[in-house]
């Protein structure tokens, strides 16, 4: 789910951030997954050297205990000596997550119309369309990460 996360400000928006910054949230299942394999995931897919344009779009793990904070720590730390540039990725506390307009929600599937009316007639409200799996993969798919099997269920 998209939104926002990390600042002090209540209710934020995408045109009243205040001190938030745009992120995503990932619930997993840890007999599933690992919290280390969706590090791993996260600094695969991403440049730990990016320029930091604000703290809107600054990248950053948010964690949410301490166990996490210091796998998190851990992982960035072992990107950064594998590096020759500095590491500007932050870890920082999560804080209160406020999912963002719905407009904002699965964005790529939201492109085409016809299929976004198809998923919608499955998961006509709108907390159940963001959150459902078969959602986020095809959401996913249209962005261009995954294959076709990646699409089975």
């Amino acid at each position: 789910m998209v939104g926002y996360t990390g600042g002090e400000k209540e209710n934020p928006t995408y045109r009243s951030l205040g001190d938030h910054t745009e992120a995503i949230q990932v619930e997993f299942d840890p007999e599933a997954v690992t919290y280390e394999e969706l590090l791993s995931a996260f600094w695969s897919g991403h440049d730990p050297g990016g320029a930091v344009w604000s703290r809107q779009y600054m990248a950053a793990v948010f964690t949410h205990d301490p166990r996490q904070e210091a796998l998190a720590l851990a992982s960035r730390d072992r990107i950064a000596a594998g590096r020759k540039g500095k590491v500007t990725t932050a870890v920082l506390p999560a804080g209160i997550f406020t999912p963002a307009e719905d407009y904002h929600q699965k964005y790529y599937l939201r492109r085409d119309g016809d299929l976004t009316k198809e998923y919608r007639d499955f998961y006509p409200d709108p907390v159940d369309f963001v959150r459902s799996t078969a959602v986020a993969r095809v959401n996913g798919y249209l962005g261009g990460y995954g294959t076709d099997d990646d699409l089975e269920i």
